[in-house]
C-alpha cells in the first residue's frame, strides 16, 4: 500500500464540475492498493497516516510534534492507483501491482473506514472516477509512506 500524504490548509475534489469532498486544515491522502494488500496493511497505514506529528506545536515552536488527532484535522482521502505505475521500461506506465478495481474498492473503503472511527472529519473522493484534486498545501510537507505485504 502506498500513500502520498500532504499537510494542508485546505483540499477539494471534483467530480464533473461538482465539489463531493472538501477539508480545511489537514491532511490530503493519495491512496494506491497494491494487489498483495490485505486488512494488515490497512490497519497500519490508518494508524500511521492518524500518528504521524506533521503538525506545530505552535506558531511560536515551528517543530513538529503535533499529530492530525492531536489538533482535530480532517481528512481527504483520494483513490490513486496511479502511485503503483511503474516506467522503468517503455515509453506506457504498467500497473500490473495495481488492485484489480472491485479489490481496491473494497480496501479502499475499508481504509476509510478505519479512518472514520478516529472521529475525525473524513471526506472522500469517488472510487473510480476522474476527479480533480485541489491541494493548498501547507509547508509544503508531502511524504510516500509505504507498507508491503508481509
Amino acid at each position: 500500500m502506498r500513500v502520498i500524504i500532504q499537510r494542508v490548509k485546505s483540499s477539494q475534489v471534483t467530480v464533473d464540475g461538482e465539489i463531493i469532498g472538501k477539508i480545511g486544515s489537514g491532511l490530503n491522502l493519495l491512496v494506491g492498493i497494491a494487489e498483495t494488500d490485505t486488512e494488515v496493511e490497512l490497519e497500519w497505514m490508518a494508524r500511521k497516516c492518524l500518528d504521524l506529528r506533521l503538525f506545530p506545536e505552535s506558531a511560536e515552536n515551528s517543530r513538529w510534534q503535533k499529530s492530525v488527532l492531536e489538533i482535530g484535522g480532517e481528512l481527504l482521502v483520494v483513490s490513486q492507483f496511479t502511485l503503483y505505475g511503474d516506467c522503468r521500461k517503455g515509453r506506457r506506465p504498467s500497473f500490473d501491482r495495481s488492485a484489480s478495481p472491485k479489490i481496491a474498492e473494497n480496501l479502499y473503503d475499508c481504509f476509510v473506514n478505519k479512518l472514520h472511527t478516529s472521529g475525525l472529519r473524513v471526506q472522500t473522493g469517488k472510487f473510480g472516477a476522474m476527479m480533480q484534486v485541489s491541494i493548498e498545501n501547507d509547508g509544503p510537507v508531502t511524504l510516500v509512506l509505504e507498507r508491503e505485504a508481509q
